[in-house]
Protein backbone atom coordinates (compact mmCIF):
# COMPACT_ATOMS: atom_id res chain seq x y z
CA UNK A 1 0.00 0.00 0.00
CA UNK A 2 1.19 3.57 -0.94
CA UNK A 3 0.36 6.33 1.24
CA UNK A 4 0.74 10.35 -0.15
CA UNK A 5 -0.20 13.64 1.08
CA UNK A 6 -2.16 14.49 -1.97
CA UNK A 7 -3.98 12.33 -5.17
CA UNK A 8 -4.60 14.46 -8.20
CA UNK A 9 -6.31 11.95 -10.54
CA UNK A 10 -5.20 13.49 -14.02
CA UNK A 11 -2.50 14.88 -15.93
CA UNK A 12 -3.67 17.64 -17.93
CA UNK A 13 -3.82 21.22 -17.50
CA UNK A 14 -5.17 21.78 -13.83
CA UNK A 15 -3.74 18.71 -12.95
CA UNK A 16 0.13 19.47 -13.09
CA UNK A 17 -0.56 23.08 -12.18
CA UNK A 18 -1.66 21.69 -8.64
CA UNK A 19 0.22 19.10 -8.51
CA UNK A 20 3.62 21.76 -9.16
CA UNK A 21 1.98 24.12 -6.37
CA UNK A 22 0.92 21.50 -4.06
CA UNK A 23 4.41 20.27 -4.16
CA UNK A 24 5.92 23.40 -3.89
CA UNK A 25 3.79 23.24 -0.22
CA UNK A 26 6.56 20.51 0.57
CA UNK A 27 3.22 18.38 0.17
CA UNK A 28 4.15 14.09 -1.31
CA UNK A 29 1.96 15.03 -4.78
CA UNK A 30 0.83 11.72 -6.92
CA UNK A 31 -0.58 12.43 -10.38
CA UNK A 32 -2.36 9.16 -11.58
CA UNK A 33 -3.11 9.59 -15.30
CA UNK A 34 -4.71 6.63 -17.48
CA UNK A 35 -3.25 7.51 -20.46
CA UNK A 36 0.43 6.62 -21.09
CA UNK A 37 1.45 10.01 -21.41
CA UNK A 38 0.52 13.18 -19.57
CA UNK A 39 -1.04 16.36 -21.38
CA UNK A 40 -2.13 14.74 -24.41
CA UNK A 41 -4.86 17.83 -24.75
CA UNK A 42 -1.92 20.20 -24.09
CA UNK A 43 0.04 19.03 -27.09
CA UNK A 44 -2.42 18.91 -29.69
CA UNK A 45 -4.48 22.51 -28.77
CA UNK A 46 -3.70 25.42 -31.22
CA UNK A 47 -2.69 23.07 -34.14
CA UNK A 48 0.08 21.75 -31.96
CA UNK A 49 1.26 25.55 -30.79
CA UNK A 50 -1.00 25.63 -27.74
CA UNK A 51 -2.89 28.53 -27.43
CA UNK A 52 -1.73 28.26 -23.93
CA UNK A 53 -3.73 31.57 -22.68
CA UNK A 54 -4.93 35.18 -23.38
CA UNK A 55 -3.88 38.54 -22.60
CA UNK A 56 -6.98 39.59 -21.36
CA UNK A 57 -9.20 37.77 -19.12
CA UNK A 58 -12.15 38.68 -17.22
CA UNK A 59 -15.56 36.68 -15.93
CA UNK A 60 -17.44 37.87 -18.20
CA UNK A 61 -15.20 35.45 -20.86
CA UNK A 62 -16.48 32.25 -18.93
CA UNK A 63 -19.61 30.18 -18.84
CA UNK A 64 -21.63 28.93 -15.80
CA UNK A 65 -24.25 28.72 -13.92
CA UNK A 66 -22.87 30.81 -11.51
CA UNK A 67 -21.21 33.80 -13.35
CA UNK A 68 -19.03 34.59 -10.22
CA UNK A 69 -17.33 32.04 -9.26
CA UNK A 70 -14.73 32.02 -11.30
CA UNK A 71 -13.72 35.31 -10.12
CA UNK A 72 -11.55 34.15 -7.30
CA UNK A 73 -8.89 31.68 -8.84
CA UNK A 74 -8.52 34.24 -12.30
CA UNK A 75 -7.97 36.99 -9.38
CA UNK A 76 -5.42 34.92 -7.97
CA UNK A 77 -3.37 33.46 -11.01
CA UNK A 78 -3.74 35.58 -14.24
CA UNK A 79 -2.13 35.40 -17.57
CA UNK A 80 0.75 37.59 -16.87
CA UNK A 81 1.99 34.57 -14.06
CA UNK A 82 1.52 32.31 -16.68
CA UNK A 83 3.39 34.02 -18.99
CA UNK A 84 6.08 34.72 -16.40
CA UNK A 85 6.62 31.14 -16.32
CA UNK A 86 6.82 30.86 -20.02
CA UNK A 87 9.96 32.92 -19.77
CA UNK A 88 11.76 31.79 -16.85
CA UNK A 89 11.66 28.41 -19.01
CA UNK A 90 12.76 30.58 -22.05
CA UNK A 91 9.87 29.94 -24.43
CA UNK A 92 9.37 31.78 -27.11
CA UNK A 93 5.77 32.62 -28.25
CA UNK A 94 3.34 35.23 -30.01
CA UNK A 95 0.29 37.16 -30.04
CA UNK A 96 -2.14 36.61 -32.56
CA UNK A 97 -5.75 37.71 -33.29
CA UNK A 98 -7.84 39.11 -29.74
CA UNK A 99 -5.25 39.21 -27.42
CA UNK A 100 -4.03 34.80 -27.77
CA UNK A 101 -0.92 33.97 -27.50
CA UNK A 102 0.65 30.71 -28.90
CA UNK A 103 4.29 28.56 -28.55
CA UNK A 104 6.28 30.02 -31.44
CA UNK A 105 7.50 26.53 -31.45
CA UNK A 106 5.66 23.21 -30.05
CA UNK A 107 3.06 22.49 -27.25
CA UNK A 108 5.39 19.93 -26.46
CA UNK A 109 7.48 23.02 -24.60
CA UNK A 110 4.53 23.52 -22.39
CA UNK A 111 3.74 20.21 -21.43
CA UNK A 112 7.77 20.14 -20.61
CA UNK A 113 7.76 22.75 -18.48
CA UNK A 114 4.65 21.87 -16.41
CA UNK A 115 6.33 18.44 -16.40
CA UNK A 116 9.91 20.39 -15.25
CA UNK A 117 7.60 21.97 -12.16
CA UNK A 118 6.27 18.70 -11.21
CA UNK A 119 9.77 17.33 -10.86
CA UNK A 120 11.55 20.09 -9.09
CA UNK A 121 8.57 19.76 -6.35
CA UNK A 122 9.17 15.70 -6.10
CA UNK A 123 5.61 15.07 -7.29
CA UNK A 124 5.46 11.77 -8.92
CA UNK A 125 3.88 10.69 -11.88
CA UNK A 126 2.15 7.18 -12.52
CA UNK A 127 1.15 6.83 -16.65
CA UNK A 128 -1.40 4.22 -17.89
CA UNK A 129 -2.84 4.03 -14.11
CA UNK A 130 -6.64 4.01 -13.60
CA UNK A 131 -8.72 4.50 -10.81
CA UNK A 132 -11.35 1.53 -10.02
CA UNK A 133 -12.45 2.81 -6.84
CA UNK A 134 -12.82 5.55 -4.22
CA UNK A 135 -13.68 5.24 -0.52
CA UNK A 136 -13.20 7.89 2.02
CA UNK A 137 -12.73 7.01 6.06
CA UNK A 138 -10.54 9.53 7.65
CA UNK A 139 -7.96 9.38 4.85
CA UNK A 140 -9.31 8.82 0.91
CA UNK A 141 -8.53 4.90 -0.05
CA UNK A 142 -7.96 4.23 -3.75
CA UNK A 143 -8.07 1.01 -5.32
CA UNK A 144 -6.06 1.62 -8.99
CA UNK A 145 -4.39 -0.88 -11.34
CA UNK A 146 -1.27 0.43 -9.30
CA UNK A 147 -2.43 -1.36 -6.02
CA UNK A 148 -3.92 0.59 -3.12
CA UNK A 149 -3.03 3.79 -2.49
CA UNK A 150 -4.16 6.28 0.44
CA UNK A 151 -4.03 9.63 0.49
CA UNK A 152 -5.58 12.70 2.94
CA UNK A 153 -6.28 14.85 -0.31
CA UNK A 154 -7.98 13.80 -3.66
CA UNK A 155 -7.92 16.01 -6.29
CA UNK A 156 -10.05 15.49 -9.55
CA UNK A 157 -8.56 17.17 -12.60
CA UNK A 158 -10.02 14.12 -15.26
CA UNK A 159 -11.44 16.68 -17.66
CA UNK A 160 -14.55 16.23 -19.51
CA UNK A 161 -15.86 14.18 -22.01
CA UNK A 162 -15.19 15.81 -25.35
CA UNK A 163 -12.86 14.21 -27.52
CA UNK A 164 -13.10 10.54 -26.44
CA UNK A 165 -10.45 9.24 -28.90
CA UNK A 166 -8.08 11.29 -26.56
CA UNK A 167 -9.07 9.77 -23.53
CA UNK A 168 -11.63 11.42 -22.12
CA UNK A 169 -13.61 9.79 -19.58
CA UNK A 170 -16.74 10.80 -17.27
CA UNK A 171 -14.54 9.58 -14.56
CA UNK A 172 -14.71 12.84 -12.63
CA UNK A 173 -18.55 13.06 -13.11
CA UNK A 174 -19.06 9.57 -11.61
CA UNK A 175 -16.84 10.81 -8.57
CA UNK A 176 -18.95 13.46 -7.33
CA UNK A 177 -21.88 11.75 -8.22
CA UNK A 178 -20.83 8.91 -5.65
CA UNK A 179 -20.09 11.61 -2.85
CA UNK A 180 -23.47 13.13 -3.29
CA UNK A 181 -22.16 16.63 -5.43
CA UNK A 182 -24.93 17.91 -8.15
CA UNK A 183 -24.10 17.85 -11.62
CA UNK A 184 -25.16 20.79 -14.03
CA UNK A 185 -26.26 19.83 -17.49
CA UNK A 186 -23.29 18.63 -19.45
CA UNK A 187 -23.31 18.87 -23.36
CA UNK A 188 -20.53 19.56 -26.12
CA UNK A 189 -19.07 22.89 -26.36
CA UNK A 190 -17.17 25.08 -28.75
CA UNK A 191 -18.28 22.88 -31.26
CA UNK A 192 -19.84 22.82 -35.21
CA UNK A 193 -22.86 22.79 -36.19
CA UNK A 194 -25.10 20.52 -38.32
CA UNK A 195 -27.28 21.91 -40.84
CA UNK A 196 -30.56 20.25 -41.65
CA UNK A 197 -30.56 17.72 -44.88
CA UNK A 198 -31.99 20.50 -46.76
CA UNK A 199 -29.08 23.04 -46.15
CA UNK A 200 -26.80 20.38 -45.61
CA UNK A 201 -27.53 19.00 -49.33
CA UNK A 202 -26.90 22.94 -50.73
CA UNK A 203 -23.98 23.87 -48.97
CA UNK A 204 -22.13 20.93 -48.44
CA UNK A 205 -20.35 21.45 -51.60
CA UNK A 206 -18.96 25.05 -50.18
CA UNK A 207 -16.83 22.46 -47.87
CA UNK A 208 -13.24 24.58 -46.85
CA UNK A 209 -14.87 28.24 -47.67
CA UNK A 210 -14.23 30.96 -44.49
CA UNK A 211 -15.87 33.97 -44.35
CA UNK A 212 -15.07 37.20 -42.07
CA UNK A 213 -18.42 37.10 -40.23
CA UNK A 214 -20.10 38.49 -36.88
CA UNK A 215 -22.53 35.32 -35.45
CA UNK A 216 -24.89 36.33 -33.48
CA UNK A 217 -27.22 34.77 -30.82
CA UNK A 218 -29.74 36.68 -28.73
CA UNK A 219 -27.38 39.20 -27.26
CA UNK A 220 -24.12 37.73 -27.46
CA UNK A 221 -22.10 38.20 -30.97
CA UNK A 222 -18.73 37.28 -31.71
CA UNK A 223 -17.03 38.19 -35.07
CA UNK A 224 -14.23 36.01 -36.44
CA UNK A 225 -14.61 33.24 -39.34
CA UNK A 226 -17.09 31.14 -40.29
CA UNK A 227 -15.84 27.86 -42.38
CA UNK A 228 -18.75 25.59 -43.81
CA UNK A 229 -17.92 21.87 -43.52
CA UNK A 230 -19.66 18.90 -45.06
CA UNK A 231 -21.91 18.68 -42.34
CA UNK A 232 -22.73 22.32 -41.57
CA UNK A 233 -20.69 25.57 -40.41
CA UNK A 234 -17.22 25.54 -37.87
CA UNK A 235 -14.33 27.94 -38.15
CA UNK A 236 -14.07 30.27 -34.60
CA UNK A 237 -16.94 32.45 -34.55
CA UNK A 238 -19.41 29.54 -34.73
CA UNK A 239 -17.09 27.88 -32.29
CA UNK A 240 -17.89 30.89 -30.27
CA UNK A 241 -21.59 30.75 -30.64
CA UNK A 242 -21.97 27.02 -30.65
CA UNK A 243 -21.64 27.44 -26.53
CA UNK A 244 -24.71 29.94 -26.46
CA UNK A 245 -26.97 28.75 -28.51
CA UNK A 246 -29.17 25.38 -28.84
CA UNK A 247 -30.41 22.84 -31.80
CA UNK A 248 -33.83 24.43 -33.06
CA UNK A 249 -33.23 28.02 -31.96
CA UNK A 250 -31.82 30.35 -34.77
CA UNK A 251 -28.88 32.30 -34.85
CA UNK A 252 -27.66 34.87 -37.11
CA UNK A 253 -24.93 35.55 -39.72
CA UNK A 254 -23.74 38.91 -40.84
CA UNK A 255 -21.61 38.31 -44.17
CA UNK A 256 -20.32 41.43 -45.00
CA UNK A 257 -19.47 43.25 -41.29
CA UNK A 258 -17.71 45.93 -42.78
CA UNK A 259 -20.06 46.72 -45.65
CA UNK A 260 -23.69 48.12 -46.20
CA UNK A 261 -24.92 45.84 -49.64
CA UNK A 262 -28.30 47.96 -50.15
CA UNK A 263 -26.17 50.79 -50.15
CA UNK A 264 -23.22 49.61 -52.34
CA UNK A 265 -26.02 48.04 -54.83
CA UNK A 266 -27.88 51.16 -55.06
CA UNK A 267 -24.53 53.56 -55.40
CA UNK A 268 -23.69 51.16 -58.31
CA UNK A 269 -26.96 51.40 -60.30
CA UNK A 270 -26.81 55.32 -60.18
CA UNK A 271 -23.98 54.82 -62.42
CA UNK A 272 -25.60 55.31 -66.69
CA UNK A 273 -26.26 52.65 -68.05
CA UNK A 274 -27.29 51.00 -65.07
CA UNK A 275 -24.50 48.14 -64.68
CA UNK A 276 -26.21 44.92 -66.65
CA UNK A 277 -24.13 42.42 -64.93
CA UNK A 278 -25.96 39.49 -63.05
CA UNK A 279 -26.22 39.57 -59.37
CA UNK A 280 -24.11 36.26 -58.63
CA UNK A 281 -21.25 38.14 -60.41
CA UNK A 282 -21.88 41.33 -58.62
CA UNK A 283 -21.74 39.06 -55.47
CA UNK A 284 -18.47 37.78 -56.05
CA UNK A 285 -16.54 40.55 -55.93
CA UNK A 286 -17.10 40.58 -52.36
CA UNK A 287 -17.02 36.29 -52.06
CA UNK A 288 -15.55 33.24 -53.39
CA UNK A 289 -17.25 32.68 -56.68
CA UNK A 290 -18.24 29.04 -55.27
CA UNK A 291 -20.28 31.02 -52.29
CA UNK A 292 -21.68 33.80 -54.71
CA UNK A 293 -23.38 31.41 -57.13
CA UNK A 294 -24.18 28.73 -54.34
CA UNK A 295 -25.89 31.07 -51.84
CA UNK A 296 -27.86 33.65 -54.38
CA UNK A 297 -29.33 30.38 -56.22
CA UNK A 298 -30.64 29.20 -52.95
CA UNK A 299 -32.10 32.65 -51.82
CA UNK A 300 -32.46 34.91 -54.84
CA UNK A 301 -34.06 35.17 -58.13
CA UNK A 302 -31.12 35.56 -60.36
CA UNK A 303 -31.23 38.47 -62.89
CA UNK A 304 -28.93 41.78 -64.36
CA UNK A 305 -28.91 44.13 -60.95
CA UNK A 306 -30.83 46.93 -62.55
CA UNK A 307 -33.71 44.60 -62.86
CA UNK A 308 -34.43 44.16 -59.34
CA UNK A 309 -36.37 46.72 -57.31
CA UNK A 310 -35.73 48.59 -54.02
CA UNK A 311 -38.12 45.98 -52.24
CA UNK A 312 -35.88 43.00 -54.03
CA UNK A 313 -32.47 44.86 -53.02
CA UNK A 314 -33.65 45.46 -49.52
CA UNK A 315 -34.01 41.53 -49.34
CA UNK A 316 -31.06 40.57 -50.71
CA UNK A 317 -29.02 42.69 -48.67
CA UNK A 318 -31.06 41.80 -45.49
CA UNK A 319 -30.39 38.15 -46.23
CA UNK A 320 -26.25 38.37 -46.41
CA UNK A 321 -26.62 40.79 -43.00
CA UNK A 322 -29.24 38.56 -41.13
CA UNK A 323 -28.89 35.12 -42.39
CA UNK A 324 -30.82 33.31 -39.91
CA UNK A 325 -29.78 29.36 -39.55
CA UNK A 326 -31.61 27.12 -37.31
CA UNK A 327 -28.93 24.11 -36.41
CA UNK A 328 -30.24 20.73 -36.21
CA UNK A 329 -27.52 19.99 -33.69
CA UNK A 330 -23.56 19.90 -33.32
CA UNK A 331 -20.95 17.32 -34.41
CA UNK A 332 -20.95 16.14 -30.43
CA UNK A 333 -18.53 15.18 -28.27
CA UNK A 334 -15.82 13.72 -30.93
CA UNK A 335 -15.78 17.38 -31.88
CA UNK A 336 -16.18 19.40 -29.14
CA UNK A 337 -13.04 20.96 -27.93
CA UNK A 338 -14.99 21.32 -24.09
CA UNK A 339 -17.30 20.05 -22.54
CA UNK A 340 -20.09 22.61 -21.21
CA UNK A 341 -21.23 22.18 -17.52
CA UNK A 342 -20.04 19.59 -15.10
CA UNK A 343 -19.61 19.98 -11.30
CA UNK A 344 -22.12 22.75 -9.76
CA UNK A 345 -19.76 25.50 -8.18
CA UNK A 346 -22.25 25.70 -5.48
CA UNK A 347 -21.07 22.54 -4.32
CA UNK A 348 -17.11 24.04 -4.19
CA UNK A 349 -15.40 26.77 -2.53
CA UNK A 350 -14.23 29.98 -5.11
CA UNK A 351 -11.21 29.95 -3.14
CA UNK A 352 -10.04 26.72 -2.66
CA UNK A 353 -11.80 24.50 -5.08
CA UNK A 354 -12.59 22.16 -2.05
CA UNK A 355 -16.20 20.44 -1.58
CA UNK A 356 -18.44 22.11 0.53
CA UNK A 357 -19.51 18.61 1.44
CA UNK A 358 -16.47 15.99 1.89
CA UNK A 359 -13.34 17.41 3.39
CA UNK A 360 -10.48 17.64 1.48
CA UNK A 361 -11.84 16.47 -1.96
CA UNK A 362 -11.23 18.92 -5.00
CA UNK A 363 -12.63 19.23 -8.56
CA UNK A 364 -10.42 21.54 -11.14
CA UNK A 365 -10.47 22.24 -14.72
CA UNK A 366 -12.72 21.32 -17.24
CA UNK A 367 -14.89 18.86 -14.98
CA UNK A 368 -16.09 21.49 -13.15
CA UNK A 369 -19.47 23.95 -14.48
CA UNK A 370 -16.99 26.72 -15.49
CA UNK A 371 -15.95 26.79 -19.60
CA UNK A 372 -14.36 29.54 -21.54
CA UNK A 373 -14.23 30.81 -24.64
CA UNK A 374 -12.19 30.17 -27.70
CA UNK A 375 -8.77 31.69 -27.66
CA UNK A 376 -6.67 30.61 -24.22
CA UNK A 377 -9.52 30.92 -21.69
CA UNK A 378 -9.91 27.29 -20.95
CA UNK A 379 -6.45 26.76 -20.48
CA UNK A 380 -6.32 29.66 -18.06
CA UNK A 381 -8.68 28.21 -15.77
CA UNK A 382 -7.02 25.19 -15.46
CA UNK A 383 -3.82 27.17 -14.62
CA UNK A 384 -5.88 29.54 -12.12
CA UNK A 385 -8.04 26.71 -10.61
CA UNK A 386 -5.41 24.53 -10.50
CA UNK A 387 -3.15 27.13 -8.68
CA UNK A 388 -5.71 27.63 -6.22
CA UNK A 389 -6.25 23.79 -5.08
CA UNK A 390 -2.52 23.51 -4.77
CA UNK A 391 -2.73 26.04 -2.07
CA UNK A 392 -4.61 24.43 -0.02
CA UNK A 393 -4.11 20.38 -0.70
Amino acid sequence: MLKTDVVIIGGGAAGLMCAAEAGKRGRSVLVIEHEEKIGKKILISGGGRCNFTNRSVSADNFISRNPHFCKSALAGFTPEDFVSLVEKYNISYHEKTLGQLFCDGSSRQIVSMLESECKGSNVRIFLNCSVEEITKKKDFELKTSRGIITSESVVIASGGISIPKMGATDLGYKIAEQFDLALTEIRPGLVPITFSNEERNTFSELSGISIDSIVTFQKTSFRENILFTHKGLSGPAILQISNYCDAGKPFSVDLMPDKKLFDIVTENLKNKPAPRIELTGFISNFFPKRFAEVFCKKFFDIKPLNQYSQKEINFISGKFHNWEIIPSGTEGFDKAEVTLGGIDTNELSSKTMESKKVKNLYFIGEVVDVTGWLGGYNFQWAWASGFAAGQFV
